[in-house]
């Protein structure tokens, strides 16, 4: 995440780098931001409800493969999976 000025001012996430699909942009909604904070970044974004939904689902896979494989060595990033599948189910 880049800030600039105390305010989110760009997200570079080269995992995904060859996918594609702007969807996967949008991962960290669920992965870092509360449900405040997400509406605000979907709105400051203007994406569609399909590729905001594609978006969702990208969070979703992350996180499932995530948490099993950092479970014991990793606190950190199983705490992320857990929070993204909590934003991402409820």
């Amino acid at each position: 995440l880049l800030v600039r000025d105390g305010r989110l001012a760009a997200v570079i996430d080269l995992g995904a780098v060859g996918v594609g699909d702007p969807s996967v942009d949008l991962m960290p909604a669920w992965n870092l931001l509360d449900a405040g904070s997400r509406e605000t970044y979907r709105r400051a974004l203007g994406v569609d409800d399909d590729t905001w939904e594609r978006g969702r689902g990208w969070a979703l896979l992350q996180a499932i493969n995530a948490l099993p494989y950092y479970v014991e060595t990793n606190p950190v990033m199983a705490d992320i999976a857990r929070h993204t599948l909590r934003a991402v189910l409820y």
